[in-house]
């Protein structure tokens, strides 16, 4: 595999993740436990080598970024969810991050797709029964 420089977010990341996840970090002195040294992964710059903890236990809890570092040549594609706007990898021509967001986005859909139904018909709205006298 071939080593890359992590993006800034990416870097973001994987100092949320020691932070808040591993079980090794020590938030009072900011040390590995196991190392009695500064963790690695915090001044990581490039793709590669990782603490095998890291890997192990605490990177698989964000996907998204397990797949942008695990993946072979270059980073995976990751597409805008039509929703939300947060990135997933996605699966075929899958456009939502979520089935809520599904759900969502054909709600939108279909309100759209009625909207310009309305507009095509004379008179702009229902036809509704003539007055009574």
């Amino acid at each position: 595999m071939d080593a890359r420089e992590l993006t800034r977010d990416e870097k973001k990341e994987i100092r949320s993740l020691v932070t808040g996840m591993c079980a090794n970090y020590d938030r009072e002195t900011g040390l590995c436990l196991p190392l009695d040294y500064a963790c690695y992964m915090l001044h990581k710059c490039w793709t590669g080598a990782y603490c095998r903890y890291f890997q192990e236990a605490v990177l698989p809890l964000d996907p998204e970024l397990l797949a942008a570092l695990t993946v072979e040549g270059i980073s995976p594609e990751f597409r805008a969810c039509a929703v939300c706007g947060r990135a997933f990898l996605p699966e075929g021509r899958q456009a939502y991050c979520s089935d809520a967001c599904k759900t969502e986005g054909n709600r939108r859909k279909s309100r759209e797709r009625m909207r310009k139904m309305r507009e095509k018909r004379p008179g702009g709205g229902y036809d509704l029964p003539p007055p009574k006298t």
